[in-house]
């Protein structure tokens, strides 16, 4: 089961190289996974309908009790066959329906594919985490399939509301999920059905919230407004996900959740009212449509409906009508929607008003859409007449809400028989007043998956018998019932059939009657849950962009202010109710009096910080804040913590310097001696309470330390640097997840600045001969040296020629040049001595950092780029990839980030060894310099350039406002 899942996704990925390759001819190799599953599930027919199941389980964090399972059961088995069998089928279509030239071809090939291996996925799961991981991916892949053609606002915006609708019922479906698994004490879905947890007011929100999922998930009015707008994608993707896959993933999980939860006592009512009026409102809608996937497309919602309310109504009869009937809807759903996608293909069009004689033109596509539409209207010999049979006569023996039930789905079969009909005579009749509609030649295999699907559901109507043992396998997890109903075409004279012409007959009626039924229906039209949705945006919108304007005035003062006083209310409050501080030990001023004096002298500087007037000081206070607590943790006994707080500190002091650059010298914002008494109460407040809330927090500690247990691991390894193992190898999850955001956190920043373009190009050295930041003086300067002219004999610096003589120190340039090397090594020293010695990947990385970030200074943006040639997002991207491909090694031995060191012996060198915390702090080097190196480019070299620019401008216009004849300089005055 694994292997033929994880298939779908390799051979996804795959799918830009083979449509290269290949063409549209690529969507046949595509369809092996799917066709393999079949085949798979096909040789598993006897086990799941003898009521046994196939299952495979993957301890994946033992120690945790986290396990993913699989199970093919009879449910699954009719799933699978469905899911891969027309995915199978949907996918040979499309190597007809679409042309080599077809743009985008390639993502969509691998996005339908994904989409096929995470709908097998999902009804072979056997715990409900794993279901909504899945029932998430088939959500993601169907966004991105739905808006295929991004171009299209119709696409992005059916994309985007497929996505809201059934994103919103998935998380209330996982809220309901985590419920009934605490409750049932198993996420396991087998072990949930076997034991299920008692009907309780938790249980009974849980079931609410999970149906508002599958509801969801299957367009079930209210949230039917998706389906129909989602025809805006491919025939193909309208085929699968929507008649026969994605959709019947709301109706699966009802269908599996029901021996469970259908005497959970809000159950019935919400499946059957909210079911029986999606059949009914789908199937009037359909009447007055005159797109043919529009027709479809109300019909499916229809026919989910029915299905729903079959699937929910929870006795044994009623599940095997469902189960027969998902069977039949994706045999005639499926079909019709591909022979729409060929009429389209050969006459242009899919407006029944347009076409005319098509049926003439192409007589096999009008058979085979014949054939499937009577499946859809239930007529015999097909699968649909024994399906709605054995829905009829199931409901016919329940009670009086099944009853009700069933007088529904009667009026929905003749609508549903109204609108096939209407269907066949829309694309296939021949319309009086209306020319006959061109047409081009149909192959055989653009015919052919449609025809096949169409055949099973005639082959398999008189033959119905021969699924009996496996969809009644199902229904068996159901309280059997005193006369077990049995699929047959031919059950004999009675109130089905009886029930079964009285549905052909209405049907036929509105569709004789199809003018006035069309006036009527747009006449008494309520406003479309498609135009609602749009005003709930709408108005969603309207209230977000005033609560922002009213919350968001630009003051980033008041939003400090706002914040700390929030925490500040919030933290007193709890110490106020709880106060936690009573049998609290006192803390002590100090261990030594030297941290007595570095904290006054930090704190000094903090209030300093709330006096001064200048950005420069400012900046230069809060530097010293940081360095303080350097200094205490130096006192403390840190060095680790120490170095990498003076590490820090100083590129965020140089990233200040570098910013304030294009930013007023004085703070712009002018307060009134009010509002500084009013702040700075605040600003000092909130650090007291927090200082608090840190005694309180660590005098709470009622289990020994767990330092002394780390001291002994660390030891046992034969290492000495506790913190640097914690980071790499005890707690390494939490560093790779910190990783992650700082990466991001970088990209984010620097985006913001690189609008267009990240690289430099190969402009810089174009751009060497040209004036350039480092070389612009503010007024033009006589008596000074320019260019080479004033420069030292060597050059020290390998841009040296781009700065001008005013601007440079060959003090720095050379003391820059010396050190550069010495200090990568020393980073790479730091890396390596980690283990033993104060150090660690994150330093080393900013001890690099801060080496590249010495040569911009001394030499500009021009140094920078000759000194790190690479781009930052290289650094950066293997940083990431090296972390977590030695994160996923561990899988090796069973889980994430297991640890093993290699030992050997090298010539020169002796004995050495090399473990994964060496190779994870290795890819946390990379990721920290590539950040720095990408901070710096777009935070110096980019301003640099803004700045050089903003001079050219002025320069020019200074140039076309000097009168000719006149020297630079000099006002116009002539020499």
């Amino acid at each position: 089961m694994t292997a033929l899942i994880v298939c779908h996704f390799v051979l996804a990925a795959c799918a830009r190289p083979l449509v290269r390759a290949l063409g549209s001819r690529a969507f046949v190799v595509l369809a092996l996974p799917p066709a393999a599953a079949t085949a798979w599930a096909a040789t598993r027919w006897n086990t799941a309908a003898s009521g046994g199941s196939v299952t495979w389980s993957w301890q994946w964090m033992p120690a945790y009790d986290v396990t993913v399972d699989l199970r093919l059961d009879a449910l699954a088995e009719l799933m699978v066959l469905l899911a891969a069998g027309i995915g199978t089928l949907v996918l040979l279509y499309c190597a007809s329906y679409f042309t080599d030239r077809t743009p985008q071809l390639a993502g969509f090939a691998g996005n339908l594919l994904a989409f096929a291996g995470a709908m097998l996925a999902l009804v072979l799961a056997d715990d409900l985490i794993s279901l909504y991981v899945f029932w998430e991916l088939t959500t993601v892949f169907s966004y991105l399939l739905i808006g295929y053609d991004s171009e299209r606002k119709h696409s992005r915006r059916s994309a985007l509301q497929a996505l809201t609708v059934t994103t919103l019922g998935g998380l209330a479906m996982f809220v309901g999920f985590l419920i009934i698994g605490r409750s049932a004490g198993t996420y396991r879905i087998s072990a949930i059905l076997a034991d299920p947890p008692a009907a309780s007011l938790a249980v009974s929100v849980a079931v609410v919230l999970i149906l508002c999922g599958a509801l969801s998930k299957s367009a079930i009015w209210p949230f039917s407004l998706w389906l129909p707008n989602a025809m805006a994608a491919p025939t193909p993707v309208s085929a699968y996900l929507h008649a026969a896959a994605m959709v019947k993933a709301g109706v699966y999980l009802v269908a599996r959740l029901a021996p469970a939860f259908a005497d959970v006592p809000v159950w019935r009512p919400v499946v059957i009212v909210l079911g029986a009026a999606t059949m009914l409102l789908g199937g009037w809608r359909a009447l007055r449509l005159n797109d043919l996937k529009l027709v479809l497309a109300y019909g499916t919602v229809s026919q989910l409906g029915f299905l729903t309310l079959l699937a929910g109504v929870g006795n044994r009869d009623t599940a095997l009508a469902a189960a027969v009937m998902i069977l039949s809807h994706a045999l005639f759903k499926a079909p019709l929607f591909l022979v729409t996608g060929i009429v389209d293909h050969a006459a242009g069009t899919r407006d029944l008003r347009r076409l005319s004689g098509v049926g003439r033109a192409l007589p096999y596509v009008c058979a085979v859409a014949v054939l499937a539409a009577t499946s859809m209207a239930a007529l015999p010999p097909l699968l649909g007449f024994a399906a709605k049979e054995a829905a009829f006569e199931a409901l016919l023996q329940g009670d009086t809400a099944d009853r009700w039930a069933l007088g529904v789905t009667v009026a929905g079969s003749a609508l549903t028989v109204a609108y096939t009909v209407r269907f066949v005579w829309g694309a296939f009749a021949r319309k009086p007043g209306v020319e006959d509609t061109p047409v081009h030649r149909v192959g055989a295999a653009f015919l052919a998956p449609p025809a096949v699907l169409a055949i099973c559901g005639l082959v398999l109507g008189p033959d119905v018998g021969r699924v009996d043992r496996l969809l009644s396998a199902y229904a068996d997890t159901f309280p059997p019932s005193a006369h077990p109903y049995h699929l047959s075409l031919w059950h004999g004279f009675g109130t089905a059939l009886l029930l079964s012409a009285v549905a052909l007959a209405g049907g036929a009626v509105l569709f004789a009657g199809r003018a006035t039924v069309t006036r009527l229906s747009r006449r008494i039209a309520w406003p479309t849950a498609d135009s609602v949705f749009g005003h709930l945006l709408l108005g969603l919108e309207r209230l977000s962009l005033q609560l922002t304007g009213f919350v968001q005035r630009g003051s980033l003062s008041v939003y400090l202010a706002t914040t700390l006083l929030v925490v500040l209310v919030g933290q007193l409050t709890v110490l106020g109710v709880d106060q936690p501080w009573r049998g609290a030990v006192v803390p002590r001023a100090w261990d030594v009096p030297l941290q007595g004096a570095v904290a006054v002298l930090t704190c000094t500087a903090a209030l300093l910080c709330l006096t001064v007037s200048r950005r420069m000081k400012a900046v230069v206070l809060a530097g010293l804040t940081g360095y303080g607590a350097a200094l205490l943790f130096v006192v403390q006994g840190g060095p680790d913590l120490a170095l990498t707080q003076f590490c820090v500190e100083t590129v965020s002091m140089i990233v200040f310097v570098l910013v304030l650059r294009r930013m007023p010298v004085r703070f712009q914002e002018s307060v009134s001696t009010r509002r500084r008494a009013l702040r700075i109460p605040v600003a000092l407040a909130a650090a007291a309470t927090l200082g608090v809330v840190v005694w309180v927090a660590a005098a709470a500690r009622t289990a020994p330390p767990a330092g002394a247990a780390m001291v002994e691991e660390v030891s046992h390894h034969g290492l000495k640097d506790v913190v640097a193992t914690i980071l790499v190898d005890l707690r390494a999850w939490d560093t790779m997840g910190e990783s992650a955001v700082l990466a991001a956190a970088a990209i984010g920043v620097t985006s913001l600045i690189y609008l267009h373009r990240r690289t430099e190009g190969e402009s810089l050295r174009e751009e060497v001969r040209g004036r350039t930041a480092w070389s612009l003086a503010g007024p033009e300067m006589t008596g000074l040296p320019h260019g080479d002219e004033g420069a030292p004999e060597r050059g020290w610096l390998a841009a040296g020629s781009t700065l001008a003589p005013e601007h440079r120190s060959i003090v720095f340039e050379v003391v820059a040049r010396l050190l550069f090397h010495p200090v990568l090594v020393l980073s790479v020293y730091l890396l390596f001595c980690a283990e033993n010695m104060p150090g660690g990947g994150f330093v080393g990385g900013l001890v690099a950092g801060l080496a590249l970030i010495t040569r911009y200074l001394a030499g500009g943006r021009f140094e920078l780029a000759e000194a790190a040639p690479l781009q930052p997002g290289l650094f950066t991207g293997l940083g990431l990839f090296i972390s977590t491909g030695v994160a996923l090694l561990g899988l090796s031995e069973g889980t994430v980030l297991h640890a093993w060191t290699h030992h050997g012996r090298l010539p020169l060198i002796g004995e050495y060894h090399l473990g994964t915390p060496i190779l994870f702090d290795f890819g946390v080097y990379l990721l920290v310099l590539g950040v720095v190196l990408d901070i710096v480019r777009a935070l110096g070299a980019k301003i640099d350039r803004q700045i050089e620019r903003a001079a050219f401008e002025k320069a020019a216009a200074t140039s076309a406002r000097t009168p000719p004849g006149a020297e630079p300089g000099t006002g116009g005055t002539p020499g």
